[in-house]
């Protein structure tokens, strides 16, 4: 339960940060985009406050033995680029640009009942599970050629 609890309050804590820095809005996200036009630098401002908040953060957990709710850290150990990540960040960063939208702003955007939100994800969950999809089949086509 506490970590259920910890995750919800993270959740709210990220949402609320969100909402308040006005990335919910998809005109603004996509005015930073629009560089010859009407650009708005305050996305670049939450980036770089949120990288300022996670770089300190890291700092002090990782001097942790252990997380609070956790035996162990679960930290990446790939260093490598492969397809599905460049494939993923690109579909990733062409959706982020046509919609405005990235996960982090739509679901929050849901609360406030943003139609577009609920569109967005929507095709986002669809993308999720075409994916997911892609994967199998191509696993299943791999493993049959090494049997």
């Amino acid at each position: 339960m506490p970590r259920i609890l910890s995750a919800l309050i993270s959740g709210l804590i990220f949402g609320a940060g969100i909402a308040i820095s006005g990335m919910i809005n998809p005109a603004k996200v996509l005015n930073f985009f629009d560089i010859a036009g009407s650009w708005d630098p305050s996305l670049a401002f939450v980036m770089g406050g949120a990288l300022a908040v996670t770089a300190v953060g890291y700092f002090l957990v990782l001097k942790r033995a252990a997380p609070v709710f956790e035996p162990k850290f679960y930290l990446p150990t790939r260093k490598d680029l492969d397809l599905p990540l460049l494939a993923g960040s690109a579909t990733f960063g062409i959706g982020w640009g046509i919609a405005g939208f990235c996960p982090g702003g739509a679901v929050p955007a849901i609360g406030l009942m943003k139609a577009e939100a609920f569109i967005f994800v929507a095709a986002m969950v669809g993308g999720i599970a075409l994916a997911r999809l892609i994967r199998r089949a191509t696993s299943a086509k791999t493993a049959s050629k090494h049997a």
